[in-house]
């Protein structure tokens, strides 16, 4: 019996939970593809990484780093570990050290630093350049190339270390964010960099998705602009290392602002790979009904919450024979964490939430401690919000074997080195394909096998992927969607760029074929003034502050205990309401903290520490206001429209409930602003006679329409490049701009990600889906596998199931069938 196959059967029990497998995969292993070293490689470089084992690279890596050293802008997009950073840093390290070499004709001479090449290396992490830094040391050292200056740069460096980096450093890591508040705007402190800059590495590219994508995209162009200013020439070449992905030649030049044909893709993964065993898994139903599981949507536990920060809200539900709930993915997950660990596996487990890693790691060092209290101390929780010496003391414990497990967010999913793990659990399914593989391929590094399991949430999307698997390895991986386009995304940036330096009409073409359209917004609002010679930005406060990259709608809140000062994390801005809401118990690292103030305006909340036995949950409430409809398409009765929206959303609550009974012990109102997000949101409307005709009464409108609302959600996915948690809605059997019962879907983004519109696009074949996935389900009121979201404001409550399978029907009787025109289509711009 291999290892992996071992491993399954300590997640089997010895069979005792071979009910909850629904389906076994097994992934070949493959070959690798050797070739030698090129002949234009630094031969220090290549001495270096055969002293760190690499003897001849892959055919891929070679590909990747011949074109770049052509000076062609390059995408690789292979599988986990096939090694893309050699592809990257072979080009790049053998271009700086010729300079070097160059340099030393007049050594010590402020010329020849001045001409010495530069590197800029951006990722989405700070924790992935931290690794690039450690790797970078190891590689120069066996090189003995101690010449060539490497430093990180982020929000976190010392302003000291700074101003070394801008003088002195050859390759500079940062992340994009850095660019966008610092580098960009404080470019003439850069200036040295971005004059000699040749090569821009972009690291896990695939990440750059959806309004994050256009905002990265958006950088990129104000970083070429720059360049081209400083330097001289054709400008730095840009190499980007990518997850498999659909088109990646498509995405790259979308994402820097060049044509397709000036792309070099490579995709063909040459490396070799370990036998990977990848197990579908459906957590198994709760016994009886007085579990107080019974009664919760998901996980209300909050050890064992389901798939976001957000607060989840608690309701009945009628327990009849053949409907039961399951155990949440997070109980589950914890359970066979502790199992792997007691085995000796080296383990990560994927989870949806910053609290849902706190709580994997919890439980399933309680139940360790119960069998063995030694091995309690090697797991632990890695998510956002640490603070870096936290998360680089974790990656390099998990790294030398001192923790055997980590509990982990998708923080961990990108390149970070951490090599030698057995096994991969996923809480639920990640959004995409590529996520999904990018998170599997963590099992199994460096060619040996690896076991995966996928552990569904009780999710429609969930429960269909564990019992359709063909959904999932018989699919090509998409294709990284992002609009650079998105006007409420580009239009601060431009504001930032023409700070950094005028605008002139010339370069409009670098940002898109709308530029001049949204300067003469920007104009008419006062953001931006127009003279003869371009556009200026005027104003004394910085230009880059209108806006942060992570979509968050402000500066993270900085959590901080109130008695010492110390800072124990941070939270995103858009969830500080319902996470450090004044009374919320905030978890880091299985020691709890209660909320003491939230003060918004300067992104602070102080906690005190306290033992409790309770968790806090918020409720709050949405309305949403049409204030554009871009396109509309009619189905006889049944209107389609696609637009721009307002959502406010308002915090009004929250519950505490008792751990882990969950019995409520009380709640407590909140005074909390409303907070408004400008959208793009896709709806359709039904007619009162349509509503007739299919039997819903009056009475039963409202829970058709919000369990078709939660249901269409939950299976958008399917769709779009996104998960649930991108996404929002709100259905109303009256609503005011419509004047018809109305299902709205909205984009979780300021200005839209284009999810909304994937489903305007795609509207019968989303909620044929959604229909079969509510029908499919074998409870009888409505389950979260089904009807109900872990999200919702209102308690899941009212829903109505039977209704809304008869809703559905009644609309899609008036669908097109697949393939037919049948459509009318208007487009019309009506502000309100």
């Amino acid at each position: 019996m291999g290892d992996s196959e071992r491993l399954l059967d300590v997640l089997l029990a010895g069979g005792r939970r071979a009910d909850r497998l629904t389906h076994v995969e097994r992934i070949p292993a493959r070959t690798g593809e050797q070739v030698d070293w090129p002949a234009w490689a630094d031969t220090s470089l290549v001495a270096g990484y055969r002293a760190l084992g690499v003897e001849r690279p892959w055919r891929h890596q070679v590909e990747a780093a011949d074109a770049a050293w052509a000076g062609r802008h390059t995408v690789l997009a292979t599988s986990t570990g096939s090694g893309k950073s050699l592809a990257f840093w072979l080009p790049a390290l053998s271009a700086v050290r010729a300079d070097i070499g160059a340099g030393l004709l007049d050594p010590g001479r402020i010329e020849s630093v001045q001409r010495r090449g530069s590197v800029l290396y951006l990722c989405p992490t700070k924790a992935l350049a931290a690794d690039q830094l450690t790797a970078l040391d190891r590689l120069l050292t066996a090189a003995h190339s101690r010449d060539v200056r490497v430093a990180t740069c982020d929000g976190d460096t010392a302003m000291a270390e700074r101003r070394w980096v801008q003088d002195y450093a050859d390759v500079v890591l940062t992340n994009p964010d850095f660019l966008h508040f610092s580098l960009l705007p404080g470019h003439r402190r850069w200036a040295r960099l971005l004059a000699s800059l040749q090569y821009v590495v972009v690291d896990e590219c695939h990440a750059f998705r959806g309004v994050f994508g256009a905002h990265v995209a958006a950088v990129l162009r104000r970083l070429r602009r720059l360049a081209a200013h400083y330097g001289t020439g054709p400008g730095p070449t840009f190499v980007l290392a990518s997850a498999t992905t659909s088109d990646p030649a498509a995405s790259a030049s979308r994402l820097l602002g060049v044509d397709a044909a000036d792309v070099v893709a490579i995709t063909h993964d040459t490396s070799p790979a370990g036998r990977k065993t990848f197990a579908l898994w459906q957590p198994p139903e709760l016994p009886g009904t007085q579990a107080p599981w019974s009664r919760a949507p998901l996980a209300v536990d909050p050890w064992a919450t389901g798939a976001s920060d957000e607060a989840v809200v608690d309701v009945d539900i009628d327990v009849v024979d053949g409907e039961r709930p399951r155990r949440s993915a997070t109980a589950e997950i914890a359970e066979l964490l502790a199992d792997l660990t007691v085995a000796g596996a080296r383990s990560l487990a994927f989870t949806r939430s910053r609290r849902a890693a706190e709580s994997v790691a919890i439980v399933t060092q309680r139940h360790l401690a119960a069998v063995d209290p030694s091995l309690a101390g090697q797991v632990a929780a890695y998510r956002g919000g640490y603070l870096p010496e936290e998360r680089r003391a974790l990656e390099s414990s998990i790294r030398t074997g001192r923790l055997r497990a980590l509990a982990t967010t998708n923080a961990l999913e990108l390149g970070v080195d951490i090599s030698g793990l057995d096994v991969v659990l996923i809480a639920g399914w990640p959004g995409t394909r590529v996520s999904l593989w990018q998170q599997a391929g963590r099992a199994g590094r460096a060619g040996a096998d690896g076991l995966v399991a996928l552990v569904a949430r009780e999710d429609p999307l969930d429960t269909f992927l564990v019992h359709h698997p063909e959904a999932i390895f018989a699919a090509p991986v998409e294709a990284t969607v992002f609009d650079p386009a998105n006007p409420y995304v580009l239009a601060p940036h431009l504001c930032a760029a023409a700070a950094e330096l005028p605008l002139r009409a010339e370069e409009l073409g670098l940002f898109g074929p709308d530029t001049r359209e949204l300067l003469d917004v920007l104009v008419e609002r006062g953001a931006l003034r127009r003279r003869a010679s371009g556009w200026y930005w005027t104003r004394h406060d910085s230009a880059a502050r209108l806006t942060s990259l992570r979509g968050t709608g402000g500066d993270p809140v900085r959590v901080v205990e109130e008695e010492t000062g110390r800072m124990l994390g941070t939270v995103d801005f858009a969830a500080a309401d319902a996470t450090v809401h004044p009374g919320a118990v905030y978890t880091h690292q299985g020691i709890t903290f209660v909320v003491t103030e939230l003060h918004l305006d300067d992104a602070v909340a102080l906690v005190a520490r306290r033992d409790v036995d309770f968790g806090t949950w918020a409720r709050w409430q949405t309305s949403i206001d049409i204030r554009s409809t871009r396109d509309e398409r009619d189905w006889g009765p049944v209107t389609w429209g696609f637009g721009q929206v307002d959502v406010a959303t308002q915090v009004l609550s929250f519950q505490r409930k008792r751990i882990p009974d969950l019995l409520v012990l009380g709640s407590q109102e909140l005074d909390l602003p409303v907070q408004t997000l400008t959208t793009a949101a896709v709806w359709w409307t039904v007619p009162a006679a349509v509503l007739a005709e299919a039997g819903i009464t009056a009475e039963l409108a409202p829970g058709a329409l919000h369990a078709a609302e939660h249901a269409s959600i939950g299976l958008l996915p399917l769709l779009a490049t996104c998960d649930r948690w991108d996404l929002g809605g709100v259905s109303t059997e009256m609503h005011v701009d419509t004047e018809r019962a109305t299902v709205f879907v909205y984009d979780g983004y300021p200005g839209g990600a284009g999810f909304a519109e994937r489903g305007f696009h795609l509207g019968a074949t989303w909620l044929r889906a959604t229909r079969e996935a509510i029908a499919g389900c074998r409870c009888a009121t409505g389950c979260p596998a089904c009807i109900q979201s872990p999200k919702c404001g209102n308690a899941n409550n009212p829903l109505e199931k039977a209704a809304a399978i008869r809703l559905l029907d009644a609309v899609l009787a008036y669908a097109p069938e697949p393939g037919e025109a049948g459509l009318s289509a208007s487009t019309a711009e009506t502000p309100s």
